[in-house]
């Protein structure tokens, strides 16, 4: 053996021990983030998840236009499609990104509005542009879009098509993320609470806190949904505006998503009450609260992980249902739900299927979400195979 491969092995060696080193001494969600970031469905999903809220955040950057202009003569018009080639056949080649104005004639056969594009005025995209003007946050507004062009008086580019009343359904969509997506991190955030906190009293000390507890628990549950929603919604008032109503919608999304949660927690910690090291931390005088939340919720992150994920989910898709059966966010707000209440009538999706454009942004923020928790559940999960 040469002295250079025993340079060499004394190297890897080394390596190997202060890798051992880094493992045996890391936290918990250290060792959690990388068994996470090996889970590459879930880095991808977390990644456009990520964007999704972007979107969300900023929809008056990142759309054209605002959510409630009107564009006479656009009324339930089709996606406009995006060229790169000049579609002119006495121009011809590449000439970037742009679009054509629509051409719209009533054919007298079928007595529905067609629309054809002008293909002899190419009118081209650009990043960064001027547009209406939108608000950031407070007072702080500003004109400069993502995308949009600097011709003057330029046909509307409606990327998802129009609907019904001729606004630009991209626009709407993305307005509509700020509020059906972060509606359903609030409300699990507050559920999360309540659900841990009555969950662990209720699993913890037992006897009559927990029976209460359950009893009511049980009673949420035995109310019919659809004519609880009903009646909350009537008791809404009407004149309130829009941002407080979102509040209410929240809470009470709240108060009935937290039972499912504390059912986990209190099943966890009736069976990790019993053993040794929370009885050692009991003999020891440590304080109630700080065996739940510093001994006992920790055991079963992985749990308490895939739950919340799958919550956030479910009230995405509650949010939407309520706004669609119209017990929710109401017009003129702006929000998945209300969007699809235009998708109702069989006939206008035949006729206009992009209608339905916003139902797929939903089922993309459910599916994000489920490979999300998917891979945080393996991570957490010291005895996943993954």
């Amino acid at each position: 053996m040469t002295a250079s491969t025993e340079v060499f092995e004394e190297v890897l060696v080394a390596d190997q021990a202060e890798q051992d080193d880094r493992f045996y001494y890391a936290s918990q969600w250290s060792l959690i983030w990388w068994r996470f970031r090996r889970h590459r469905v879930a880095m991808v999903s977390t990644s456009l998840l990520l964007l999704l809220y972007v979107l969300a955040l900023l929809p008056g950057f990142f759309s054209p236009y605002l959510p409630g202009m009107r564009f006479e003569s656009y009324q339930e018009a089709p996606p406009v499609r995006l060229y790169w080639f000049d579609q002119n056949p006495e121009g011809g080649g590449f000439i970037g990104p742009h679009y054509y104005g629509y051409e719209k004639t009533l054919n007298k056969e079928t007595f529905k509005y067609e629309f054809a594009p002008i293909l002899d005025n190419p009118i081209k995209l650009r990043l960064f542009a001027p547009g209406p003007e939108y608000t950031i946050v407070g007072d702080w507004t500003s004109t400069i879009h993502f995308f949009g062009t600097d011709v003057e008086e330029a046909p509307p580019f409606m990327l998802f098509g129009a609907d019904r009343l001729g606004r630009d359904l991209l626009s709407r969509t993305l307005y509509g993320a700020r509020i059906s997506l972060t509606i359903g991190l609030i409300g699990v955030a507050l559920s999360l609470i309540m659900g841990v906190i009555l969950g662990g009293i209720s699993g913890y000390f037992g006897g009559l806190i927990d029976e209460v507890v359950q009893r009511l628990i049980d009673f949420l549950i035995s109310i019919p949904s659809i004519p609880l929603w009903m009646a909350l919604s009537a008791a809404l008032p009407r004149d309130w505006p829009v941002l407080k109503t979102y509040f209410a919608i929240t809470i009470i999304l709240s108060i009935l998503g937290w039972t499912g949660l504390a059912r986990v927690v209190r099943g966890k910690l009736l069976s990790l009450r019993e053993e040794d090291y929370a009885m050692a931390a009991k003999a020891a005088g440590t304080g109630e609260r700080r065996i739940i939340f510093k001994h006992l919720l920790p055991g079963f992150t992985s749990h308490l992980i895939v739950t919340i994920t799958l919550m956030v989910p479910n009230m995405i898709l509650a949010e939407t249902a309520l706004s669609f059966l119209g017990l929710g966010i109401q017009p003129p707000a702006v929000s998945w739900g209300t969007l699809l209440q235009d998708a109702q009538d069989i006939v206008a999706i035949a006729q206009h299927p992009h209608q339905l454009i916003p139902a797929a942004w939903v089922m993309a923020a459910v599916l994000l979400f489920n490979n999300v928790g998917d891979g945080l559940r393996d991570a957490a999960d010291p005895y996943s195979d993954h």
